[in-house]
């Protein structure tokens, strides 16, 4: 028999399947699809003193948030809950997301503690991209994430560290500054 799982909507740098496995190694990417009714943000205060991704209600009906949907082990939601700081930046909320085949119920991310004057660092963007491209979200929408002005992290050892995360799809990637 398997284990209980739980399916996850990742809209921000867990988009990334290797991102979201170093957090919950069981994830399996199911699909992509959107969040009608929301828009993307880049105003989470992050604990580095950086912009992470949040999704935000919008008043424009054809706004969505793209991202994926992961099934991961209920046993490995603590970690993920972590990694993501539920309690001390994000809370979590099930919201319905919408495939090109049916509406799913998925666990989502929300952040609690914002701060519009942050801008995401270059390697959290870089992998917010990494992972809108490797699992083909639409090109209207990787262009919109392409756009994002970004901050190059002052902590040499944690841009590095997030930099190696990326370094099999820099090919891909195209953030000036990333290498």
């Amino acid at each position: 028999m398997s284990p209980p799982t739980f399916v996850n909507f990742a809209y921000g740098s867990n988009m990334s399947t290797r991102r979201i496995r170093e957090r919950a190694p069981s994830a399996r990417p199911i699909g992509v699809g959107r969040l009608a009714g929301h828009r993307l943000a880049w105003h989470k205060a992050g604990r580095d003193g950086s912009a992470k991704c949040d999704i935000t209600p919008s008043d424009r009906p054809d706004d969505a948030v793209w991202g994926v949907l992961y099934e991961i082990a209920s046993n490995e939601r603590h970690g993920l809950d972590q990694a993501e700081g539920l309690g001390r930046g994000y809370e979590h909320r099930t919201v319905t997301i919408l495939t090109d085949s049916r509406s799913v119920a998925a666990g989502v991310y929300c952040a609690t503690q914002i701060d519009r004057s942050l801008r995401p660092f270059d390697w959290y963007l870089g992998l917010v991209l990494a992972g809108a491209i490797e699992h083909g979200l639409p090109a209207s929408y990787v262009a919109g994430i392409e756009a994002v002005t970004a901050d190059i992290d002052p902590n040499a050892d944690r841009r590095e560290a997030n930099l190696a995360i990326l370094r099999s799809r820099l090919p891909l990637v195209r953030v000036a500054g990333l290498g």
